[in-house]
């Protein structure tokens, strides 16, 4: 008797599961389209109409590419994965928005051990909606299933950003000053990074589960350490109005490993953290890991998701201006004479 024909699907891939949940995908990809964009869904690659910028005077892609992290291991065990989708499309739209450029498209990509179509669906929707908010484009994307290489339910998600700005219109740091004043925007938790620190708090220190109450809320541990990435693209209108000098984005690294990164090699900035309360869910997390604030502050971004170097004339300003006033802006410093470091100064 010949042997049974050896098919993909015997090794753990299902051509007909992706199939399956393709045109669902392709309505959500859809829906984030705008006229610049060339051809349809499905097609080997995305293809984006930049004719419309003629009028800039020396047009700047500006790309990034980032994940979401263990944080995807929380989701995993909540079963809730509708926010993750949008933490990648927003924790990219931020890194460009730095430099000033306003995103264009965006592209992401899923690695799976077994494609759970119901998973698959609720991320890209998340991507999706985050993309709409941020009138960008989910232009493309790839998802691929690899048995033996993830557990089953596991995933991992990474995105890819392309934005623009007109060359005249880059903000790098270089206009920092010293004089200049920082100002903080809040985050509404983690974002996306600490969290291989954050686990291991709850979990292992703690001897906690995700769906227990975080003390001194009716919310959930993993409720709270999943709140979305905010996006902060709304300062990109401040930026027009050139009251901004430098930008960071608050991620791994903190404060220290962030904010020098846009720093001139003659001036060091000096954060005072008694100007912000932290967020609970950091109070916590401290707490139970009896965390130093130095590392604290240096692995998480302790309730601070952007910065905004300014000069000291535009600081009531920017602080009262109603396009960020949904971040609760905040001085939380200045920026001194020095060589490229952030200094910190902790209650």
């Amino acid at each position: 008797m010949s042997p049974k024909p050896v098919t993909y699907a015997d090794a753990g891939v299902s051509i007909d599961t992706w199939n399956s949940v393709k045109g669902d995908i392709g309505k959500l990809v859809a829906s984030t389209y705008n006229d610049k964009v060339v051809g349809r869904f499905g097609q080997f690659g995305g293809m984006f109409d930049i004719s419309s910028f003629r009028s800039m005077q020396k047009p700047v892609l500006v790309s990034s590419v980032d994940g979401v992290g263990t944080k995807l291991k929380i989701a995993i065990a909540m079963g809730r994965h509708e926010t993750v989708g949008q933490d990648i499309v927003n924790h990219c739209v931020n890194d460009i928005a730095v430099l000033g450029a306003r995103a264009l498209f965006f592209l992401d990509y899923i690695a799976t051990g077994k494609l759970l179509p119901e998973i698959t669906r609720a991320v890209i929707a998340g991507m999706a909606t985050a993309c709409k908010s941020n009138n960008c484009v989910l232009i493309g994307g790839e998802t691929a299933e690899m048995p033996d290489f993830y557990a089953r339910g596991d995933y991992d998600i990474a995105g890819t950003i392309v934005g623009i700005v007109d060359e005249a219109q880059i903000v790098d740091g270089r206009a920092i000053a010293s004089g200049d004043r920082i100002i903080g925007l809040r985050s509404n938790g983690l974002h996306t990074n600490g969290y291989s620190l954050a686990r291991k708090i709850v979990t292992e220190i703690g001897g906690m589960k995700y769906e227990d109450a975080m003390p001194g809320s009716e919310a959930s541990i993993g409720a709270e350490l999943l709140k979305p990435h905010r996006s902060y693209a709304a300062v990109l209108d401040l930026m027009q109005q050139k009251l901004i000098k430098g930008c960071a984005h608050i991620t791994g690294g903190g404060f220290v490993d962030n904010i020098d990164r846009i720093l001139p090699s003659n001036c060091d900035a000096a954060i005072n953290a008694e100007t912000w309360e932290p967020l609970p869910i950091f109070k916590f997390l401290q707490r139970t890991g009896n965390v130093e604030n130095a590392e604290m502050f240096r692995t998480f971004n302790m309730g601070i998701g952007m910065v905004l170097v300014v000069d000291k004339k535009d600081q009531a300003v920017v602080l009262n201006s109603p396009i960020i006033r949904e971040f609760g802006p905040v001085a939380i410093g200045e920026i001194t004479p020095g060589t490229g470091v952030v200094n910190m100064q902790y209650s």
